[in-house]
């Protein structure tokens, strides 16, 4: 799938502070609901093929760690912010209406 917006849950099925993997035509994409706001990245780790929605999430930092090597990823720009991860993940466009959460995918 290329381009578009798509569903993928409604606002009240995820609490703040939570993750949730969602595969959109093939491409795997961690949701995150932090600070009352969705943020979408890509689910896998940059340093290996780990699942961010696995991982941890820090609301208040607006992060996610991978689970198994540790590295966090800011929500905001996708920008690894602790090693061993020295590259960014993909950051996907949100937006809420009517209740449900979408992603746009480029």
């Amino acid at each position: 799938m290329s381009g578009g917006r798509v569903r993928l849950c409604a606002v009240d099925e995820m609490e703040d502070g939570t993750a949730r993997r969602f595969v959109v035509g093939g491409t795997a994409i961690a949701l995150v609901r932090c600070g009352g706001g969705f943020h979408a990245v890509a689910d896998t780790c940059s340093h290996e093929d780990y699942s961010l929605a696995e991982g941890e999430v820090f609301a208040e930092e607006c992060e996610i760690e991978c689970w198994k090597h540790g590295s966090t990823f800011s929500l905001l720009t996708g920008e690894p912010l602790t090693l061993p991860a020295t590259k960014p993940v993909a950051v996907y466009e949100v937006a809420v209406e009517q209740g449900a959460v979408h992603v746009v995918l480029p």
